[in-house]
């Protein structure tokens, strides 16, 4: 009878390399100076990894957290298509307690690694907007579904292509996504028609924006609305990323030149 650590040798047998998902220092410490490169996937790199990428958004799904690490490491030159590599992931707890094999594939350059390395907002505000319109999701307003869209960078850009629907209650005002007070007044204003816009650093620029790019070219799925297309279109003509979450089905989503790049379900956060 063959021992179980002899099977389950074959998942790690012949890689090309480890990645670690938030490893604490006593995990990252055993693997350090294996004979494959070791790659750190965390929001911040506490361990001192030589080989880091950054993970924004704390991914819930498993196989969002691997592919996006497994993009960045691409986007970095750390492995390449047709290596194979094993995850070191937590699936049940803050330990990492399961372990994937997985081959590198170039289809997963998915561009989610993109969307927020090589944006024109600042990596922080993109996570900042996700996380609202996340909370957004869940609760909705009054306990009603609600939408809402927000274009996040190049914002001079986005309103010139835009005009005004109402009053722009931040005109006057130095207000940051990200501060607890601001999310709940996004919030409050996400029931109203309209864009928000917002900085590269952060700084609401305006609501209520109606956004006029041509939608002429921008391919949403069926079912999706106006504010989709608007939110796709407004990538497509600027270096913004739009994220939008949708009344009908709840899902957030994200743009980036004219396409779809991330989708999420709040109720998975």
């Amino acid at each position: 009878m063959a021992a179980l650590s002899e099977l389950l040798g074959d998942t790690v047998a012949d890689v090309d390399g480890l990645f670690m998902f938030a490893p604490s220092h006593s995990q990252y410490e055993r693997f350090e100076d294996t004979d494959v490169p070791t790659i750190v996937v965390a929001p911040d790199n506490t361990v001192e990894a030589e080989t880091f990428v950054e993970l924004p958004l704390q991914f819930q799904n498993v196989k969002d957290r691997i592919r996006f690490g497994i993009e960045g490491a691409m986007e970095q030159n750390l492995v390449e298509a047709g290596d194979t590599v094993v995850c070191n992931v937590g699936i049940f707890g803050g330990d990492l307690d399961s372990v994937v094999r997985v081959r590198v594939e170039e289809n997963m350059r998915s561009g989610i690694y993109d969307l927020f390395a090589n944006s024109r907002a600042d990596p922080g505000v993109i996570r900042d907007v996700f996380e609202v319109a996340i909370e957004l999701g869940k609760k909705g307003q009054k306990g009603e579904p609600v939408g809402a869209l927000f274009v996040v960078g190049d914002a001079g850009k986005v309103m010139n292509k835009s005009r005004p629907l109402s009053y722009n209650p931040f005109e006057k005002s130095h207000v940051y996504v990200g501060d607890p007070i601001v999310n709940v007044m996004l919030k409050e204003f996400s029931r109203l028609d309209g864009a928000f816009v917002i900085s590269d650093s952060g700084k609401i620029v305006s609501a209520y924006r109606y956004l006029e790019p041509s939608a002429e070219g921008v391919d949403i799925p069926k079912g999706l609305g106006a504010r989709h297309m608007a939110g796709g279109a407004i990538t497509r003509d600027s270096n913004a990323t739009s994220i939008v979450l949708s009344e009908s089905d709840g899902l957030v989503r994200a743009f980036k030149g004219g396409k779809i790049i991330l989708e999420i379900d709040p109720e998975d956060y």
